[in-house]
């Protein structure tokens, strides 16, 4: 693997043939996406008193010891509880070759449940950054922020992507690659990545959103297309292109333009200056090759945003920019991308609730 760039399907495969990724019980098939590998849940969880990080020379089973408050079995399943903090050890480790790297973060579904869920590791001082070189266990941090949800063991919220070297593009770059092919929809905004906007004058009625109910049951991770959405969520309208944030509240909102991942790249989504506002937007973040891309079944695809409100109440405008893409190369183009001929549950999207809830 002499190609820089993040590390296509084929490739992981090759890493799991030769441990540096390894499993028990083994890595299933379907956990392989063209550009990431989803990682599973193991059979226990702990409540802990807080978030950390292990720290320099620590473990995190060390940590845990320190701030456990009781542990619940997942085989055959348990509520994760709405503003508790659970660290779960993952079924897959890694023994990483010099010259990789990994980052993983949240699948797409985990964060529209605003499910806030980090990797961690033995030693780390970042979440979802993992050195070259790191040999050792994964743990996945799970905060429930706005609903209870019911896990089991084996279930996929987080995935994790390698790296061989860097192959962030420049904005000289990426201005090139949108020559080429269209990245996005309208007016290409370029500064350290793509900047997109959230849209709040619909071309149809004017539903523009939805926010997350504070009183609700709980979510079983398992049941897909099973929950009727007004019973979690409350719609958001406007007619007048802007809509105020809540302090605290959780939305479901989404970009004004259509987005597009070519077969040779890979993205992910980054929040915007903190100076734009009291918000943050999007805690899941990888878009995969071929995501959007008419070669695989799309013509653009629009980004959910999942958006929460920080301190104060804020106006968001129509076309306001509120993250940015941050493309990278691929070290080699993967076999399957995103949309063709795997179950990808967002190609095409608009705004669109998770995976969990009635259409």
């Amino acid at each position: 693997m002499t190609q820089t760039g993040v590390l296509p399907a084929q490739a992981l495969r090759q890493m799991i043939a030769e441990g540096a990724i390894a499993a028990s019980p083994d890595i299933l098939p379907a956990q392989l996406q063209p550009a990431s590998l989803d990682l599973r849940l193991g059979t226990v969880a702990y409540r802990v008193r807080a978030s950390f990080l292990a720290g320099h020379g620590r473990s995190v089973a060390e940590r845990i010891a320190e701030f456990e408050m009781h542990r619940m079995d997942l085989t055959e399943g348990a509520v994760l509880e709405k503003g508790c903090v659970y660290v779960i050890p993952l079924m897959e480790r890694l023994a990483l070759p010099p010259g990789i790297t990994a980052v993983a973060n949240a699948k797409s579904s985990t964060g529209r449940l605003d499910l806030l869920t980090r990797t961690i590791t033995d030693g780390g001082v970042e979440f979802d950054r993992i050195p070259e070189a790191y040999t050792g266990p994964l743990y996945a941090e799970v905060c429930p922020r706005s609903f209870s949800v019911l896990a089991r063991a084996g279930q996929r919220l987080n995935q994790i992507r390698f790296r061989q070297g860097q192959a962030v593009l420049s904005d000289g770059d990426l201005t090139a690659l949108h020559g080429q092919e269209p990245l996005v929809s309208g007016e290409a905004v370029i500064s350290e990545g793509l900047g997109f906007s959230v849209d709040l004058r619909p071309a149809v009625g004017d539903l523009v959103g939805y926010r997350a109910k504070p009183h609700t049951g709980v979510i079983d991770l398992d049941r897909i297309g099973h929950y009727p959405a007004a019973e979690f969520w409350e719609e958001v309208r406007t007619t007048e292109g802007r809509i105020i944030l809540d302090p605290g509240a959780f939305y479901i909102l989404v970009s004004r333009e259509a987005v597009t991942i070519p077969p040779d790249y890979a993205a992910e989504m980054a929040p915007y200056l903190a100076m734009v506002g009291e918000f943050r937007v999007h805690y899941a973040g990888f878009f995969d090759p071929g995501f959007g891309h008419s070669a695989a079944g799309g013509a653009g695809s629009r980004g959910v945003l999942e958006v929460r409100c920080h301190e104060a109440p804020f106006v968001l405008e129509h076309g306001q920019i509120v993250g940015r893409l941050v493309y990278e190369r691929m070290a080699a183009r993967p076999e399957t991308l995103y949309g063709a001929g795997i179950a990808s549950n967002y190609q095409g999207q608009g705004l669109k609730l998770s995976k969990h809830f009635r259409a």
